[in-house]
């Protein structure tokens, strides 16, 4: 890639689009128009090449062996968890741990702290925007220990209700739990202050931050985060490799979730005492070209910018939201004005699903649906809506494709 026309916030969109081999596929004759990034990312060709070189290379099983794939595969590796370190602000690489994705980030702190510190009659308190996965194991959790959950309600607009979430917390509040940006409908949730009105509630805050990891700079001691948990794929990285970061003081507080090598010291058939961190929380053997491949991802966005890329996907967003706005049967679900890079809408007589086929046929890939969101759907009293999220790689002719398809929706359905 050539990195000067990716740097010093001088985008170039024809340079980052190449990059990406897939879209130069068509589909049913049709050139490639996605706009599902905010389900998974696609995926640039030093991700591909990072994981093709490992094999072909010099694949070897990674902190056991004393020879040299071994150790130049370990040391790969681990150049990823700096990474990161450096990518989210964390203070000590230790810190990042790696995981399958922020799913199982979550379940880990759920099952880990969770497990330690939740007792009956404690309360969790969750955003009325969260994806399951950010309900489920608190849910789970709650039920084993007889705690409580409560919702910050969404406004009309797609904002939380901060009056609300203010009365909710108490003494007896333990955990708050958000999405940074909700992958249903794009809201941008304050998250700073939800924070600070944590934790002088004295609670602790875990922050879903899959949608904020491509779009936006994520410092965690700038926001006080307690736990921050995003996965690759979303991020232009690769599938199964994610991160849930971690204050030091909590994680080393923390018993491991899973037992297994590499999170061990020592075992006899006595006692067992575990590794330090991360290596903790990592038993057996991980996604090693993942964690390698996610290095190139992250790089990626690095060289390109988080001022360029913003500036580019708010101008995407713009256009859109003006040209979506314009079809007469389209409603925008979640107007408020701090949102990320997706567009949640429905229209009259027409399905998501109908829209989402009708689109498919034009070569234009959207997500249609609850989203694993299905609170914040019968929020707005809705099955489900259309979705088309943007990545680093759209542009306005890939809107006016959209726009295109949609306009063969409304002449089918009306």
């Amino acid at each position: 890639m050539n990195q000067t026309a990716l740097i010093n916030n001088a985008f170039d969109i024809a340079a980052v689009r190449a990059e990406f081999p897939i879209l130069a596929k068509t589909v049913y004759d049709k050139p490639l128009i996605f706009l599902d990034s905010a389900a998974s990312a696609q995926k640039p060709r030093a991700v591909i090449a990072a994981e093709v070189d490992l094999y072909e290379g010099y694949y070897a099983n990674i902190h056991r062996g004393v020879y040299k794939f071994s150790q130049d595969a370990t040391e790969a590796y681990e150049n990823t968890r700096e990474t990161v370190r450096a990518f989210i602000g964390a203070k000590h690489s230790r810190e990042c741990i790696f995981v399958r994705g922020a799913t199982e980030g979550i379940n880990l702190v759920s099952q880990s702290w969770g497990r330690k510190n939740i007792k009956e009659g404690d309360e969790i308190i969750l955003s009325g925007l969260e994806h399951h996965s950010n309900i489920v194991p608190w849910q789970m959790l709650a039920e084993e220990k007889g705690a409580v959950i409560k919702v910050i309600p969404v406004l009309d607009d797609g904002s939380l209700n901060m009056d609300v979430y203010r009365s909710l917390l108490n003494e007896r509040t333990k955990l708050v739990a958000f999405a940074h940006i909700s992958n249903a409908i794009g809201t941008l949730t304050p998250a700073k202050e939800i924070i600070r009105l944590a934790h002088a509630a004295g609670a602790l805050t875990l922050v879903d931050g899959c949608q904020a990891a491509p779009h936006m700079k994520i410092d965690v001691q700038d926001l006080d985060a307690d736990f921050y948990a995003f996965s690759a794929h979303k991020a232009y990285g690769p599938t199964g490799i994610g991160v849930i970061y971690g204050k030091e003081t909590l994680l080393d507080a923390m018993p491991p979730w899973q037992g297994g090598g590499d999170m061990i010291s020592t075992v006899t058939f006595e006692k067992t005492t575990y590794n330090d961190l991360p290596h903790k929380f990592e038993a057996g053997t991980p996604n090693i070209a993942g964690g390698i491949a996610m290095n190139e991802a992250l790089k990626f966005i690095n060289n390109i910018g988080f001022d360029a890329i913003s500036a580019h996907e708010a101008d995407v967003m713009e256009y859109a939201t003006r040209k979506l706005t314009e079809i007469n049967s389209l409603r925008i679900i979640g107007t408020t004005p701090r949102k990320a890079a997706l567009i949640s809408f429905v229209m009259e007589n027409a399905h998501p699903h109908d829209i989402g086929t009708i689109l498919d046929r034009q070569g234009i890939a959207i997500r249609a649906g609850h989203h694993c969101a299905q609170p914040i759907m019968d929020r707005f009293a809705i099955p489900g809506t259309a979705r088309v999220s943007f990545g680093i790689y759209n542009d306005k002719d890939d809107v006016d494709h959209l726009v295109d398809g949609l306009k063969k929706v409304v002449d089918i359905f009306g």
